[in-house]
């Protein structure tokens, strides 16, 4: 209920958090706490966590940190009312939210954007539709962020970085200005970033790295400084095939091609 003379905020809607592992569980904390920040300052929530949904059958029908497990992801269909958020992936399958949200088939209208209310996004910055912003993270200046990317905890994003879509930055990232993320690009914890360097799709850094040279798409590189150690696993392999094949472009401007904007969440705001 909002205080006597608060402005009027948007109103509260029902969220569904696809996946029911770690991330999905870190972004039902961050809505819980951006509900409880609302809340203190008088405002109606932006959103009401309505539950997960997974498609292991053996999590139905129990809670996971208090919040319950409804069913399966194609629930989202039978319930249009509600956003929805795709919190899955790990180093393992990284490419495992693109395939579930092309699977989903959902407009771009459905996707929630979550941003934990410790979060500091400026207003020069912008996300993507169906992204997660986890505590503590920092968007600069002029910081654009595609649709349904993860930014973990005390991840920092300096000025004119460009985020693809789908890409992951684990706890503790640091990208220098005017770094270019490639779609689908997975940047493990601890990972530094030299500014102006480009990381390519579908490309894995591992945790604690120092990138001082652009990293190619499809390849994993680690190390201080970070190296080449084989190409990356087949399924961002395969994703990195299949953008290939929608543009008709080369692996060196695909990385382009996976930054496509669906604007959601400007100037600060919270999934409060």
């Amino acid at each position: 209920m909002t205080a006597p003379g608060a402005p009027a905020g948007p109103a509260t809607q029902d969220l569904l958090i696809v996946g029911a592992g770690g991330f999905a569980r870190e972004t039902a904390q961050a809505v819980r706490d951006a509900v409880a920040a609302a809340r203190e300052r008088g405002r109606a929530p932006r959103w009401r966590l309505a539950g997960h949904l997974d498609d292991d059958p053996a999590l139905h029908g129990r809670d996971v940190d208090g919040v319950p497990v409804l069913g399966g992801s194609q629930l989202v269909h039978q319930r249009p009312d509600a956003r929805v958020v795709v919190c899955v992936g790990s180093p393992r399958d990284y490419a495992v939210r693109a395939r579930l949200v092309r699977r989903l088939a959902l407009p771009g209208s459905r996707y929630a954007t979550v941003v934990h209310p410790t979060a500091a996004v400026s207003a020069s910055s912008v996300l993507g539709a169906g992204s997660v912003l986890l505590a503590h993270c920092v968007l600069t200046a002029a910081v654009r962020v595609g649709a349904h990317v993860a930014v973990m905890p005390h991840a920092v994003l300096t000025h004119d970085d460009t985020v693809g879509d789908f890409a992951t930055l684990a706890s503790g990232v640091r990208l220098g200005g005017g770094v270019r993320l490639g779609r689908g690009a997975y940047v493990g914890a601890g990972a530094l970033v030299r500014e102006n360097t480009t990381v390519g799709a579908w490309s894995l850094t591992g945790m604690g790295s120092t990138v001082l040279a652009d990293v190619p798409p499809g390849e994993v590189w680690a190390g201080s400084p970070a190296r080449r150690l084989r190409e990356a696993g087949g399924p961002a392999l395969d994703e990195l095939r299949a953008d290939g094949e929608r543009t008709g472009r080369g692996p060196e401007t695909r990385m382009r091609a996976g930054t496509r904007m669906r604007p959601e969440t400007r100037m600060g705001s919270t999934a409060g």
